[in-house]
């Protein structure tokens, strides 16, 4: 114990002075060709090598080439800086390392509380046992699909656990066009087929056509298939865009469909009052994916389902061999039956401190500060004649594309993202949005200001001059 001490002591020094360091170093940077030969080079060593050691390494060879989230002028697809209450607890959940399928220990006890303290943040109803904490937003939609799935089929008089989906009419999952391609897996990993996800189409702000979407659900219906699910996002990747929730609600209570909503990076924009109107409906889902390491901060590696019935869950997951029966177990029994998981990480404790290090109050302002760096930039780039907006704000996304003249300018906007990334300056990422390429800035970073903005577009120029 004594090694551990004094490299901990060591290991807090390294890693207070590489955050203290990241606003005053660049964004991001390539590994040079000698670091990718140390890195993708290693072999196991024979001898176990003292802790101190391995420190050195991590100093000289991982530190120095992060992927760059954690700098304030990082704006880059949906990755948050590491919150200091995640970077200084979650050695502590290492320490126990438990398995938090459940038990009487710490782990699970403190997983409820997270997962109710999520809910009741974002205005979601929340039973008791109502969500467990996964890996990421991905895992969440593979459980909330599943769950949705087998209550479809009991609905239907069947059990598609015990008989599978083969003979059946096809099950039919809606989502939009601008919805995250974690839906898709799941729709894929879940049997159901990419054939049978419909992408509803959006209107001019990138939010479902509400109107099509009761088209496409008559229409197959009448050929036969078994429409089960529409999932709507609550701030998607590409623009921020938050789907009309309450009418996509009212669709599926008339259809006896799921509905299923992806707030995976969007949820905790219900925080900020001048974007809360958007989100009506949002507690009228059946199940809500999110990600307290997106907005929250929360070191990578956590994400939320929350499921408005609990039992549904259960009964699309419980599977109890007997050599983990738990005669102590309360009614709600263990976490592992309510997702694909059986060992499963203290993910709480990192997530509960980060909560509680911000408060309600700090995480409302966090929210608000960076939605209002979006709408701030909207409106710089719709005040220059070489920018031009093309999504209204909704979170904390700014989606636009250089215009500094008249032709070939989905190429320019395609390849000033690596330009950008390249000077090392700042970090921006590019996609399609209404078949145009486009620059996409997201803001999550609490020191980022108003000045990184006004460099943001600087650098977008100077990029643009060299391509």
């Amino acid at each position: 114990m004594d090694e551990l001490r004094r490299a901990g002591v060591r290991a807090a020094e390294i890693v207070a002075g590489h955050l203290e360091g990241v606003p005053a170093g660049p964004v991001w940077q390539p590994v040079p060709e000698a670091g990718r030969a140390w890195l993708g080079g290693l072999r196991l060593p024979e001898a176990g090598r003292p802790l101190d050691a391995l420190l050195d390494d991590v100093h000289a060879h991982v530190l120095p080439y992060p992927m760059g989230n954690g700098h304030p002028r990082f704006f880059g697809w949906v990755n948050s800086p590491p919150s200091p209450a995640g970077v200084l607890i979650e050695p502590l959940a290492a320490a126990l390392n438990p398995s938090v399928a459940g038990g009487d220990h710490a782990g699970p006890l403190l997983e409820r509380t997270v997962v109710r303290w999520l809910a009741e943040l974002v205005g979601f109803p929340h039973p008791p046992g109502g969500g467990l904490l996964t890996s990421g937003a991905s895992m969440a939609t593979i459980v909330c699909l599943a769950t949705a799935r087998q209550q479809a089929a009991l609905a239907d008089g069947w059990d598609a656990r015990e008989e599978g989906l083969h003979g059946r009419p096809p099950m039919v999952l809606y989502v939009t066009e601008e919805g995250h391609s974690c839906l898709h897996k799941a729709a894929q990993l879940l049997g159901l087929g990419a054939r049978n996800v419909r992408k509803v189409p959006v209107d001019a702000s990138y939010r479902m056509d509400v109107g099509a979407l009761r088209t496409m659900i008559a229409e197959d219906l009448a050929a036969g298939l078994r429409p089960f699910c529409v999932a709507g996002s609550a701030g998607t990747v590409n623009s921020g865009a938050v789907d009309p929730l309450d009418a996509i609600a009212d669709v599926a209570a008339e259809h006896g469909l799921w509905f299923h909503v992806d707030g995976a990076y969007g949820a905790l924009g219900v925080l900020d009052a001048r974007s809360a109107p958007a989100y009506a409906g949002l507690d009228r889902a059946d199940s809500l994916a999110l990600d307290p390491h997106k907005w929250l901060g929360v070191p990578v590696g956590c994400g939320c389902a929350l499921l408005r019935d609990p039992a549904a869950a259960r009964a699309a997951f419980s599977l109890v061999p007997s050599y983990l029966v738990d005669d102590n177990a309360d009614d709600l029994g263990w976490f592992s039956e309510y997702g694909p998981e059986q060992t499963r990480p203290f993910r709480a404790l990192k997530t509960w401190a980060t909560m509680s290090y911000l408060g309600r109050e700090g995480i409302t302002r966090l929210v608000e500060h960076t939605s209002g760096l979006a709408r701030t930039l909207a409106a710089m780039v719709e005040r220059a004649a070489d920018f031009e907006l093309l999504a209204p704000v909704a979170t904390s996304i700014t989606a636009f594309r250089h215009t500094p003249r008249d032709g070939g300018l989905d190429a320019l906007n395609r390849a000033v993202p690596g330009a950008v990334q390249a000077r090392g300056n700042t970090f921006i990422t590019g996609t399609r949005l209404g078949g145009r390429d486009a620059l996409r800035a997201c803001f999550l970073h609490p020191d980022t200001t108003e000045d990184d903005l006004v460099l943001l577009l600087e650098e977008i120029r100077l990029a643009a001059k060299t391509l």
